[in-house]
């Protein structure tokens, strides 16, 4: 049995997000305002993490700014479990959209993301001023409409 709460330890979620290969960057392009955090963990175990999300707004636009789900636990609905959070979130707050970059883009399509054109991406991103690139990183920046 696992457990959804509301967590404000940014650190133990950006731990995760490094532990599982996002990329964390203390220079944001665009300052970013976190919203809520959630973290899901075991039940009975002292709270063993098994992943988080990260909710924030960078110019007035809400995005997911870490999403991530410990290996052993993927393809265990936590994802999707998370990322509803998210955008019932999204939704009180009278959010229109919801905004990521994806590194995994086939499981944020199954929950209605599209993808958005480098061209038509907004600016706050920094992946397409990466040297990595379209090199080893290949992300796509998504989003849903509400």
């Amino acid at each position: 049995m696992v457990k959804i709460t509301e967590t404000k330890n940014y650190d133990e979620l950006n731990d995760l997000f490094i532990r599982n290969e996002l990329e964390f960057s203390e220079d944001e392009p665009v300052s970013t305002d976190v919203v809520k955090a959630w973290r899901i963990a075991e039940e009975g175990t002292a709270g063993k993490l098994i992943g988080g999300i990260m909710l924030a707004k960078r110019q007035d636009k809400f995005i997911i700014d870490g999403i991530a789900i410990e290996p052993e636990y993927r393809k265990s609905n936590y994802g999707k479990m998370l990322l509803d959070e998210a955008i019932k979130e999204v939704r009180k707050l009278s959010g229109d959209s919801l905004f990521l970059v994806a590194r995994a883009p086939d499981f944020f399509r199954t929950q209605r993301f599209v993808t958005v054109p480098k061209e038509d991406a907004p600016l706050f991103f920094e992946c397409f001023t990466c040297p990595q690139y379209g090199d080893t990183c290949h992300p796509e920046v998504m989003k849903l409409a509400l």
